[in-house]
Parts: structure tokens; sequence; C-alpha cells
């Protein structure tokens, strides 16, 4: 009964020597990877794919808006005092005080009063929007009782006579092509107000009432 035992404790030994070289095997390769890892450099490639990466392109711009001039500032700057910077808005984008804007339309409405009956006439008060924009609506009243049904072109003449074209847009009771250039011209800004005098059935005499002559008249 002694050799069987003498066999299976010969044969465990040697599994147990077997288990032990094996793991000092892979602790030895696991050393010389560590070792390997600490002082191989990394690849001049990676490097500049890590490090000299190249930085984000610029925005684009949208060619339709790059290929625009850049735009003139023709805001009238002789009377600031006649406007306001609400809070929020951009340095440049001014507002009528509420004294300048109540003379300017009394202003507006007594020159009204004194044209001729023969030819309607309807009073408009300016916005920033108005002042600034492409389009110019027309009273829904006037625009029912005397402009045509249709599209057409019609001419607004100025205080020194200067007649400028630009067409109706009869579905929205409103001039358009043709305004933003009229008011950019004549330096219309928030809070001024025109009186329109139908002189001829496609033709308008316009005068300007400025709301920055509510200060010149304490200068005049």
């Amino acid at each position: 009964m002694a050799e069987p035992n003498s066999y299976e404790e010969q044969r465990r030994r040697q599994v147990e020597e077997n288990k032990r070289k094996l793991e000092e095997l892979r602790l030895h390769r696991l050393s010389a990877a560590v070792r390997e890892a600490a002082v191989k450099p990394m690849p001049i490639q990676e490097l500049k794919l890590r490090y000299l990466r190249p930085p984000p392109p610029p925005t684009r711009r949208s060619g339709r808006v790059a290929s625009l001039p850049k735009q003139p500032d023709y805001r009238d700057k002789k009377a600031p005092r006649a406007y306001v910077n609400r809070r929020g808005l951009p340095p440049d984008r001014v507002y009528a005080t509420d004294e300048a804007r109540d003379y300017a339309f009394t202003k507006a409405k007594e020159l009204n009063n004194q044209l001729s009956s023969a030819h309607p006439s309807f009073i408009k008060p300016m916005t920033h929007s108005y002042a600034t924009g492409s389009l110019l609506t027309i009273p829904r009243q006037f625009k029912k009782s005397y402009l045509p049904r249709f599209d057409e072109m019609i001419f607004l003449v100025d205080e020194e006579d200067g007649e400028f074209p630009m067409p109706y847009i009869a579905q929205h009771g409103a001039i358009g092509t043709g305004w933003k250039m009229f008011a950019i011209g004549h330096n219309l800004a928030d809070g001024d107000c025109l009186v329109f005098q139908q002189v001829q059935r496609t033709k308008f005499k316009v005068y300007i009432i400025r709301a920055s002559s509510y200060y010149e008249k304490d200068h005049c």
C-alpha cells in the first residue's frame, strides 16, 4: 500500500512544481512588458497626431452674406438728446423719447390739417423697423379708399421735389423695394412722422417731421 501512495505524492509534487514555474514565467513576462513600455518612446507619427493637430477651420460665412458690402451708417447724429438707448440693445439702436415722439406727431397733425382737402393724406409715424426696413405699410382705411387693387408703381416726392419710384404691393398694402433707400437717403429715424399727400393717383408728396426737432425748438 505504500507504493501507490508514493506515486500519488510524486505526481502531486510534480503538478505543484509545474504551477510554480508557470506563475514565475507569467510574472517574468509581465515585468518585462512593463519595463519595455516605460522606456519605449512614443512613435513620432503618433506624437504628431496627438500634439500637432491643426486648429479647427474657421466658421465659414454664407457666400450670400460674405459678398455683401459693409453698410454705411447714415443716421443723423446731430440731436442725440432726442433719443434713448434701451437696455440690452446695441449702442447704435436708438429710440425716440416719448416727448420727442409726441412732439413730432403733433406737428404732423398740424401740417396735415393745413394741407388741401382736395388731396387725401395720411400720417405715418416711424418705428425703428420702418426707418431701417424694406417695407412700409399703408393705413388700411386709406389703402381701401384710395389705392389701386393691383400691384402698381408709385412715386414718392420729397420736399425738394425729388421723385422716387417704388412698387406698391396691393396684397399687403405696402410700399416695397425702394423704400429702404428712401428711408436711408432721408435719414429717417425712430419717432419721426411722415405726412403722405396723394397729389395724383400714384404719386405722393412726402413731408418729414423729425423727432429731433423737439430739442432744436429750444434753441431757435
